[in-house]
């Protein structure tokens, strides 16, 4: 059976930085890797929003990304 490792973690902030010409919003996102692989969503949702808080934009979304090896 094959097993999913998990290899990192990233976080990713969405900032809505303005609207374009049509005025839908335009997006920014800023990645921070080195994530643990421990860490709770609600641990990153707390960091996403510390982070955010030093931002002049909106915080739109927060992501966690992680990357995995499959081994057969």
């Amino acid at each position: 059976m094959a097993q999913a490792i998990i290899t990192d973690s990233k976080l990713r902030l969405v900032f809505e930085t303005g609207l374009n010409g049509q005025g839908k919003p335009v997006h920014r996102s800023k990645t921070y890797s080195g994530v643990k692989q421990s860490s709770t969503a609600d641990q990153l949702f707390t960091v996403g929003q510390a982070i955010a808080g030093l931002s002049s934009y909106p915080l739109a979304e927060i992501n966690r990304n992680d990357s995995f090896d499959i081994l057969g």
